[in-house]
């Protein structure tokens, strides 16, 4: 089955890796994808699922910054960490969770490679290795990772989980050929 042209490998992505627009205002690097990072998965020929944003789909697209008060990118995501950290937001990074490791398992039975997934460090939602809170980037994941790796513990779901930042384009080249040649 599935002896077509396919690579059956994939791998999970971060929305705003794919998709620049999806960030908070005077985050993003790039007019459209992370450039590097998006070719240099094209030139790997891995599938890609591009992770639904919890932010964009709880808080919208302006994550419901007040339109007239002065912020700073620290401030914002100060504000985007205390609000994805309540109860209605952790329950839709949990459905997001449940949706993509359906999907993990969907492939993995069907003989393909999930090669990983591929966050965004610093992220108040998707950081991996580092997030950001209180005021500063620290260790530790964010509240989107951290609910998929507990539901992954939960389900038996083994895959590896990197990060990267759009403003590092050769770590994050590096991190991604890491994952790849896993």
């Amino acid at each position: 089955m599935f002896t077509d042209a396919r690579s059956k490998k994939i791998i999970l992505v971060a929305h705003c890796i794919l998709n620049q627009n999806a960030k908070i205002d005077r985050c993003a690097r790039y007019p459209g994808a992370s450039r590097e990072v998006t070719q240099a998965l094209l030139d790997a020929g891995v599938g890609l699922i591009q992770i639904p944003c919890p932010e964009l789909q709880y808080l919208g697209l302006d994550r419901q910054v007040e339109k007239d008060k002065e912020t700073t990118i620290e401030s914002e995501d100060d504000r985007v960490a205390l609000l994805m950290n309540k109860t209605v937001p952790k329950v839709l990074c949990g459905k997001i969770s449940y949706d993509l490791i359906y999907q993990i398992k969907q492939y993995q039975l069907n003989g393909f490679t999930v090669v990983g997934m591929l966050g965004v460090n610093g992220s108040p939602t998707c950081g991996v290795e580092t997030t950001w809170t209180e005021g500063k980037e620290t260790d530790g994941s964010g509240i989107f990772v951290k609910i998929f790796k507990e539901e992954c513990a939960d389900q038996g779901v083994k895959i590896p989980i990197r990060g990267i930042k759009a403003q590092e384009p050769r770590e994050a080249l590096n991190t991604l050929q890491e994952l790849l040649n896993a």
